[in-house]
Order: C-alpha cells, then structure tokens, then sequence
C-alpha cells in the first residue's frame, strides 16, 4: 500500500514539475500532458527555425567573402613561386589566376591545384624570354590579387 501511494506522489510531483516548466494552467493530467505536448512541438520549430537562420547566415557569409584567405608570392631564380589558399572550393578561380599569369606574361612551368572541398594552388610562373618588362615580386602578387576580385565579382553575378 505504502509502494503504491510513494508512486502516487512521484507521479503527481512529475506532473506539477511538468505544469511549471511549460507553464501550463491545466488543472487534470490530461490537461497537462496536452500542453506538455504542444510545448514540444512549439520548441521543436523554434529548433528548425533557428537552424535555417543558422544556413541562411553561413550562405550569406561564404557569399559576403568568398574570397581566398592566402596568397604570397615568392621570387625564384628565374620566375615566381605563387601560392593562393582558400579554406572554401572557388569554383572559377583557377581560370582568372591562369589569366593573371597571361597578362603579366608569364608562363606557368609548374602547377599543383586542388579544387574540391578548399582551393589550393602551388605554381611556378617563369618570365617570358619575348616580354621585354621585368615584373617583382609585388607585381605578381598585385595582379594574383586582381585576378581574385575580378573572380569574386563575376561569381556574385
């Protein structure tokens, strides 16, 4: 009788403990399951409505910088040593560096690119005999640098 009765007080103290933490004014059990149960669901689309705005801020910060995080550029005996790093895949981006390259007019010995999940490119750019201007260091960089914005730019569009 007395094991009977202690379930009775658990129970009951179980329902009053679930009345208070969804503030529910039901007065009967069912009364309180009810409102315990919209609760849950209520709570359950505030989770999916904030994990949407979660996607929604990532998408629009991967669009608001998209751009690549590194990029340096080191001299060689006879070229440049041309690094650019990004934690994201650019889509696109290898086409407008290659593009710097050709502007500059240089001409790409050797080149290690990978695309998929982060873009990375490792190239080595020699002068060409042809081109009469002698580019730095810095001029190769700058260009790198154009060529990821005017990249940026299109990719917005």
């Amino acid at each position: 009788m007395v094991s009977r009765e202690n379930k009775r007080t658990v129970l009951y103290e179980k329902l009053q403990l679930l009345r208070s933490v969804t503030s529910s004014h039901a007065q009967s059990n069912t009364a309180i399951i009810r409102d315990a149960s919209k609760y849950i669901e209520e709570l359950k689309q505030k989770v999916e409505r904030l994990n949407q705005d979660i996607a929604t801020a990532q998408n629009s910060s991967d669009h608001q910088d998209p751009l690549p995080e590194q990029v340096t550029v080191e001299t060689l005996e006879k070229g440049f040593l041309v690094n650019v790093f990004s934690e994201r895949s650019c889509p696109g981006l290898l086409v407008f560096i290659l593009e710097g390259f050709e502007e500059l007019g240089l001409i790409v010995l050797e080149a290690r690119v990978s695309c998929e999940e982060s873009f990375r490119l490792e190239a080595i750019g020699g002068e060409n005999q042809e081109e009469e201007e002698c580019v730095d260091a810095q001029v190769v960089k700058q260009a790198m640098l154009q060529a990821i914005k005017n990249w940026s730019e299109s990719s917005e569009q």
